[in-house]
């Protein structure tokens, strides 16, 4: 088969989103979703799709990369073709040649789902094992408890308590009101909440954007923080309680996060949420 390597453009990254919701599903818990692509809506559609990779055959999109950072790239492929020899071997020479634009040349790191060939690949062709995370999923068969906040669902009169929220959370100043709602009109918001987890003192504690893919299909947590001034009283785990009931009120089977492995504090504060963790996945690495 002939692949075709992609840099899409603004108009084409909806193409990269669909694919994406259609590879969801509750056996691959780890994987890029389309709400990964959602959050980076925020920096700009234009500099979303210069981060965005698609590969395609006879006008099929089969596998999507995005550079998350400068040496990170989130990629994974059309699940019928996960242990497919050319698309694993094409992906390796786009990945090890900078000349091709998909990754720069020096130290980079690699996510790709559990039971792709090119993970294979890559450690033969002598990329190494790197990071551990540890996917966590919660089925959402049965109804969601109460999970003890007030939770408010985001809108534009309460984005700027949202983004001080998040400022506070992860000790960053750039996720502004102005920059919620380039988030926010983005396309793939559409099928995204943010909540806002108020205490019994009625102050903003925590906060979490949750992802649809569709009805059926798996949705994602990204991201989820608690208030510096609040933590240590288990708002945590009650925001994910709330962000599952939201993803189950959207249709989702099931809520998925990630987390690395050295962030116990999050591994157990989704576990006291309902989230049960599946086996420990590395990212792979190329040193040089």
């Amino acid at each position: 088969m002939t692949i075709v390597l992609n840099e899409p453009d603004v108009d084409e990254l909806t193409g990269a989103v669909a694919a994406l919701r259609v590879w969801q599903d509750d056996r691959t818990p780890l994987q890029l979703h389309p709400g990964d692509l959602g959050w980076a809506w925020a920096l700009g559609a234009e500099n979303l799709a210069a981060a965005v990779r698609t590969w395609s055959v006879d006008g099929r999109i089969i596998a999507v990369g995005y550079l998350d950072g400068p040496d990170v790239l989130r990629l994974t492929t059309a699940p019928d073709l996960r242990q497919d020899g050319d698309l694993a071997r094409r992906l390796l020479a786009d990945l090890d040649d900078p000349a091709r634009g998909v990754l720069p040349a020096g130290k980079v790191g690699l996510e790709i789902p559990d039971g792709a060939l090119l993970r294979e690949v890559l450690l033969e062709a002598g990329w190494e094992l790197d990071e551990a995370w540890t996917p966590l999923s919660r089925d959402l068969a049965e109804p969601v408890k109460d999970s003890g906040l007030r939770i408010e669902v985001v809108g534009p009169e309460t984005a700027g308590v949202r983004t001080a929220v998040h400022r506070s959370a992860f000790g960053s100043p750039a996720f502004t009101e102005e920059i919620w709602h380039v988030l926010a009109a983005g396309p793939v918001y559409a099928d995204a909440r943010c909540l806002i987890g108020y205490d019994d003192r009625d102050e903003a504690v925590a906060a979490a954007t949750v992802w649809s893919a569709g009805p059926g299909r798996p949705g994602l947590l990204e991201p989820v923080g608690v208030h510096a001034d609040h933590r240590g009283r288990g708002h945590g785990t009650a925001i994910g309680i709330a962000a599952a009931a939201a993803l189950r009120d959207l249709g989702a089977s099931s809520a998925i996060v990630s987390t690395p492995t050295s962030n116990a504090a999050a591994v157990a504060a989704y576990r006291a949420a309902g989230y049960e963790p599946s086996a420990e996945r590395l990212d792979v690495s190329r040193a040089t």
